[in-house]
């Protein structure tokens, strides 16, 4: 696993580096800034994942990410931070964070979570699920008519989309629907790429937001390719 780590305090990386390379991971790189940690990510071709601290004084971590989804879009970031903050943790994953983490976290379960996102998964940490949770909640006020950004999906992904914002896997969702993991998966791209989004988290906290809920009118159980 190469990592590079982008953080302000001088004495945190240093502590970090230790601890990654004590368990056999390579820091390729861990910078104090902002503007550093882009021109290593755009420079450097084989990394595996980017730790970004939240509050940096010359670029703020949100900041930050947006232009490294520019310039590495396929490349996962994790935002490893002291910041429960919902509108931190929200704005994140909306800008196409693929971890939330927290740098109280104990050392094997961060180095769990860099696999987990390494691997695909999208990973909040355990004690930030009720600010998630009330995040995709807190749409209380009513809204503006607006248009509708799920128009674009076919009857079978929208169908999806509402199984994801009930929380269901791909492995429920296929035994549900009669098709297959596979399909699901593809289903699954297809709804991230329509709707210009990078998780299956943001999908689902786009779901709850827009009000979608589950149809009462089935579609017929059928085999997919």
């Amino acid at each position: 696993m190469k990592i590079l780590l982008i953080d302000d305090h001088t004495l945190f990386r240093a502590g970090l580096c230790d601890l990654l390379t004590r368990r056999k991971i390579q820091v390729v790189a861990a910078v104090g800034s902002g503007s550093e940690g882009l021109k290593v990510a755009a420079d450097e071709e084989f990394l595996d994942i980017i730790l970004l601290d939240m509050r940096m004084p010359e670029m703020d971590g949100i900041s930050v990410l947006k232009k490294l989804k520019l310039i590495k879009p396929d490349l996962p970031v994790a935002m490893l931070t002291t910041s429960s903050d919902e509108s931190d943790l929200v704005g994140a994953l909306r800008n196409g964070a693929q971890g939330y983490l927290l740098k109280d976290m104990e050392p094997d379960e961060l180095v769990v979570a860099l696999q987990d996102i390494i691997s695909g998964k999208t990973i909040v940490a355990p004690d930030l699920a009720t600010v998630l949770a009330s995040a995709v909640q807190a749409e209380s006020q009513p809204k503006v008519e607006k248009e509708d950004p799920f128009a674009i999906l076919t009857p079978r992904e929208f169908e999806i989309l509402t199984l994801l914002a009930e929380g269901q896997s791909n492995k429920v969702i296929a035994r549900n629907l009669g098709i297959s993991d596979g399909t699901v998966k593809l289903h699954v791209k297809a709804i991230l790429r329509k709707l210009n989004i990078s998780s299956r988290i943001t999908a689902a906290v786009m779901a709850v937001e827009h009000g979608v809920k589950k149809s009462p009118m089935k579609i017929p159980p059928r085999r997919e390719r």
